[in-house]
């Protein structure tokens, strides 16, 4: 993860570790406060870039832990049909291949059979 970020912005893994970029200014009473959107400077705007995409990437980094979370514990709901339950894991599996979390296919066919046909 960290050689990832570093590879796309070196930069973004110091937001992601330390936090955002400050962009601040010093106000009449001799404090600082952050800037707005009028004050800004070409470099103030590219650090709210930077956090920006720091953000956007923990967002997803959230996502995917999450819809991963629930892949791993997925289960037949009581009074679903199979076709509902198999539309639901093939959104499930969709939204993490979409997040860059590729499920192999004999893992997802495992997971169908291990969780939803009854072992006799």
């Amino acid at each position: 993860m960290r050689d990832h970020i570093i590879g796309k912005d070196y930069e973004l893994w110091d937001i992601v570790t330390d936090g955002p970029l400050a962009t601040l200014k010093i106000n009449v009473e001799e404090v600082e406060v952050p800037n707005t959107r009028a004050d800004c400077t070409a470099e103030d705007l590219k650090k709210w870039e930077k956090n920006a995409k720091a953000k956007k990437w923990l967002v997803k980094r959230s996502r995917g832990t999450l819809l991963y979370s629930q892949y791993e514990n997925f289960d037949i709901k009581e009074g679903k049909t199979i076709q509902e339950m198999y539309t639901r894991f093939t959104t499930l599996t969709n939204e993490l291949k979409s997040l860059g979390r590729i499920i192999p296919e004999e893992d997802r066919v495992e997971k169908i059979l291990t969780r939803v046909v009854p072992i006799t």
